[in-house]
């Protein structure tokens, strides 16, 4: 499937293993995983990096395997879930950053260009997110977006 914002096809990233069973060599039980996850969450730890973590750190090689839940589900039966999603912040970041750039290079057309496609995405985002993980009178504002990440 073609890329939205350019003309480039490609592969998608990695895959889960096929072998839905627990490997022998995990070390952890279903509560000592989910009290790791409980733990990097409240050092402020965002979810990708938990996740990461306990793959790299403790040998961890899926959340869900061991504890039949995602770490999202985990985090948000201990109240400890974000209030906005990850990859929504990660865009709105990127859009701020691009702003604050055309602030001084007003004539960057390749970044108004690419800031055009990042609000687009947000706004998708958005749209998908509302309802759920998100108000439902919620919509992005640019000048409130500063506030938002900072």
């Amino acid at each position: 499937m073609a890329r939205l914002h350019s003309k480039k096809h490609g592969k998608s990233g990695s895959r889960k293993p096929a072998n839905q069973t627990v490997p022998s060599w995990v070390r952890y039980s279903k509560e000592e995983t989910a009290d790791l996850v409980e733990k990097l969450a409240k050092e402020g730890v965002s979810e990708p990096m938990i996740g990461q973590t306990l793959r790299d750190q403790y040998g961890v090689p899926s959340v869900k395997l061991v504890t039949g839940k995602t770490i999202g589900q985990l985090l948000k039966e201990k109240n400890l879930a974000p209030k906005y999603p990850r990859d929504l912040l990660d865009l709105i970041k990127r859009a701020v950053n691009m702003r604050q750039h055309l602030k001084g290079n007003s004539r960057d057309v390749h970044n108004k260009t690419k800031l055009s496609h990042v609000e687009s995405k947000i706004r998708r985002l958005v749209r998908y997110y509302r309802g759920n993980k998100l108000p439902e009178g919620w919509s992005y504002d640019p000048a409130q977006a500063t506030l938002l990440v900072k």
